[in-house]
């Protein structure tokens, strides 16, 4: 028969049982922690990039992203509204100066061209027409002139005979008088007809000026609608590699649209990006290195953008050796930009513990196999080395690669 077991016995199996996880979960703890405090407080010789520091030269840069692009690159743009009739290239191709690459619906611009066409010969015989009647009308007016002339003369001598025979007695001084003025009006006619001669002559040749440059706009405008019609020729301007055309036949485009690229992919250049807090560093003539992997080619600033978009700006490096061989279109880089001389400076090797002047916590190497925290205060740098303000002196050793997780750490063993 069971005996029933005391309640008190009961709560003591409890409390002895609760006991027993407590301490081993606080030896799991334990144990965890004194792993991690181990792993952190020991680091191997193998993961540390260590520099020794010293005095010297720098030529101090910044740093900027870049991308490697094609030295030259021409945009083709449709030359007027249509749309594609045929593609005769794929992007990829090589391209020699000429060879066609699509073709544009060009009957509306053709239509368009020959109305200019039927202008031209219209305002060539209006041009013509303007002469003729010209002519015609100044000779009318010479001749009106001539005429004129002759009766101003006839009276001139009908004048001088009444005055003659008014002096014999023979004439009256009326006649003299009446003949006078005849003559007076004759000579006013005249002269009006020749001042009307000289404004007809102005305005015919005004005419004829205002038709010839008539005729000239027209001109202009059929040699215009000529080169889009030619351009609308779509073909390669230069010997290059077409790295875009638009294929899709059929496809309308807007006059200015985009149709093709093409590149010269053997020679190359490098557009770079920097916040606009470093715009004053650099310009137009200041030395570069673009790094590429453990490559380093040097090149020159050629084009630094004058307005700030999205706090950057932009700019170009012209490579001294623009066809090195492994230079990609659309390669990502390092640019650095070659700013001041510093000279008898303290410095220490670059790595990627560097991301810009300021305070750092640096581990310095003491002894063999023990590192100890210190405060360093990083200036200038180029892509070589890192101008030191305080916190090492030369012939420290410094470890140079990233060591934010030991940051808590004032010191950290070698194994």
């Amino acid at each position: 028969m069971d005996r029933q077991i005391p309640k008190e016995e009961i709560r003591r199996m409890k409390r002895k049982r609760y006991v027993t996880i407590g301490c081993a979960i606080a030896g799991i703890i334990v144990l965890v922690g004194v792993v991690m405090m181990l792993s952190q407080s020991s680091i191997s010789r193998n993961d540390l990039l260590i520099a020794t520091v010293d005095r010297g030269t720098i030529r101090s840069s910044v740093n900027a992203g870049g991308k490697v692009v094609p030295a030259f690159e021409e945009i083709i743009n449709s030359p007027i509204a249509t749309r594609i009739v045929e593609v005769y290239s794929k992007a990829g191709d090589s391209v020699d100066v000429g060879t066609p690459l699509l073709r544009l619906d060009l009957q509306t611009a053709q239509t368009e061209l020959n109305k200019l066409q039927d202008q031209i010969e219209m305002r060539r015989h209006e041009l013509e027409q303007q002469r003729v009647n010209n002519a015609t009308q100044l000779s009318d007016l010479e001749m009106q002139i001539k005429i004129k002339q002759m009766t101003v003369d006839r009276m001139a001598v009908e004048l001088r005979n009444e005055r003659y025979l008014d002096s014999l007695g023979s004439g009256t001084g009326d006649r003299v008088r009446q003949v006078e003025l005849q003559y007076n009006t004759g000579r006013l006619e005249l002269e009006q007809m020749r001042q009307r001669l000289v404004n007809e002559r102005k305005v015919t040749d005004a005419n004829l000026r205002l038709k010839e440059l008539e005729l000239n706009i027209t001109g202009k405008n059929l040699g215009e609608m000529q080169r889009t019609l030619d351009d609308a020729q779509i073909r390669s301007p230069r010997k290059a590699t077409l790295t875009y055309i638009n294929n899709q036949v059929g496809q309308k485009v807007a006059e200015g649209e985009r149709i093709a690229i093409i590149s010269d992919l053997t020679h190359f250049k490098v557009d770079g990006e920097i916040a606009d807090s470093y715009g004053d560093r650099v310009t137009v003539g200041s030395d570069a290195v673009v790094r590429i992997g453990k490559e380093r080619l040097s090149g020159k600033v050629s084009n630094v953008t004058p307005l700030s978009r999205n706090g950057v700006i932009s700019f170009t490096v012209q490579l001294d050796d623009d066809s090195y061989s492994r230079l990609r279109s659309g390669l990502k880089t390092d640019v650095y930009v070659m700013c001041d001389v510093i000279e008898d400076v303290t410095r220490v090797p670059n790595g990627t513990f560097y991301t810009g002047p300021g305070e750092y916590e640096m581990f310095v190497l003491k002894g063999d196999d023990e590192l100890v925290r210190r405060n360093v205060r990083l200036g200038d740098s180029n892509f070589e080395h890192v101008e030191v303000k305080g916190g090492l002196e030369p012939g420290d050793r410094v470890v140079i690669n990233d060591m934010k997780e030991y940051n808590t750490r004032k010191s950290i063993r070698i194994k």
